[in-house]
């Protein structure tokens, strides 16, 4: 897959696609059904399929401390798009330039003048210029008069509900991984590199691998057993803390993970965290002692979820 980061890396050979256009944050079922499409339709028309989304996203620029935790970062997103078979992911930083274009300005400089979109594929709500004041019919007149086809896709649902990243937020945050799974169509992960932390963890006999979240807001805390995949053929299992670790008064959101039976220098190395179950919230304790015991109870009761794989 491409990435082109801003219509001015754009080259010749890039112009001429069948295109979408959103945030999409989590790239759950119901982006990747569009993504289907699309693809369906690329082969039709014999031009890439493309995917244009921003940098930060609009809520994020509007509203930074009140804008929604993020579910994935532009790389896990690109590597998902990648994976479903997306050729060309263009993205284009919003700013307050991008979002004073009233909506036939948005359509000229970015669709037509920019990657001279044959088909675009929108969701059934989507709405686009300056102060969301855009919607399907004027895009759908926009198309007719600059020659592109305008088609919008049903929203994907299940158990009667609309998939949605506000879904999938709201199922992380009480802890029912497997209804985020099942939104997401895969399990939720975190990916990152490994850096160095304060050496805490070896100290009480439980070393974690440090990832720096980089991000306002998390949308999953608390303790978990996890998944880590990376750094050996087969996933290594273990226990992981995201959070601010009240404790040792942290300043920052983390995510730690005391890897099993594993005992190498990481630090550099790229891994992805996948979470399976989720065993407390993040607490804090009167000391590190006890702290210690807590991490203990927690090695066990998720050595214990991973027991049938082992069995």
């Amino acid at each position: 897959m491409r990435l082109i980061r801003g219509l001015h890396n754009l080259r010749a050979g890039d112009r001429g696609c069948v295109a979408t256009i959103g945030n999409f944050d989590g790239v759950h079922a119901g982006h990747r059904a569009v993504f289907r499409h699309l693809i369906e339709q690329g082969r039709r028309h014999r031009l890439p399929a493309t995917v244009i989304t921003f940098e930060p996203q609009p809520l994020e620029f509007f509203s930074p401390r009140q804008a929604p935790a993020r579910l994935t970062r532009l790389r896990e997103k690109a590597r998902i798009m990648a994976e479903d078979g997306i050729e060309q992911l263009l993205v284009l930083r919003f700013d307050q330039a991008l979002a004073a274009l009233d909506p036939e300005a948005f359509v000229t400089r970015l669709l037509v003048e920019g990657l001279e979109v044959r088909y675009l594929l929108v969701g059934d709500d989507f709405r686009f210029g300056r102060q969301r004041a855009g919607d399907f019919e004027q895009l759908r007149q926009l198309g007719a008069r600059f020659a592109f086809d305008v088609d919008s896709l049903a929203t994907v649902r299940t158990d009667n509900e609309r998939i949605s990243s506000t879904r999938v937020r709201a199922a992380l945050a009480a802890g029912d991984l497997d209804q985020a799974r099942q939104l997401l169509g895969r399990p939720y992960c975190l990916h990152g590199r490994v850096a160095h932390g304060d050496q805490r963890g070896r100290t009480l006999g439980f070393p974690t691998a440090n990832l720096r979240l980089h991000r306002h807001a998390t949308p999953i805390s608390g303790v978990y057993a996890v998944l880590v995949h990376g750094l050996t053929p087969q996933p290594l299992t273990g226990v992981a803390n995201v959070g601010n670790r009240p404790t040792v008064d942290g300043l920052d959101s983390r995510l730690e993970v005391h890897l099993f039976d594993f005992d190498q220098d990481i630090y550099g190395a790229h891994i992805r965290v996948e979470f399976c179950a989720r065993l407390r919230d993040e607490q804090k304790f009167p000391s590190l002692a006890a702290l210690c015991e807590q991490i203990s109870r927690d090695s066990v009761a998720a050595r214990a979820v991973f027991e049938p794989l082992h069995s």
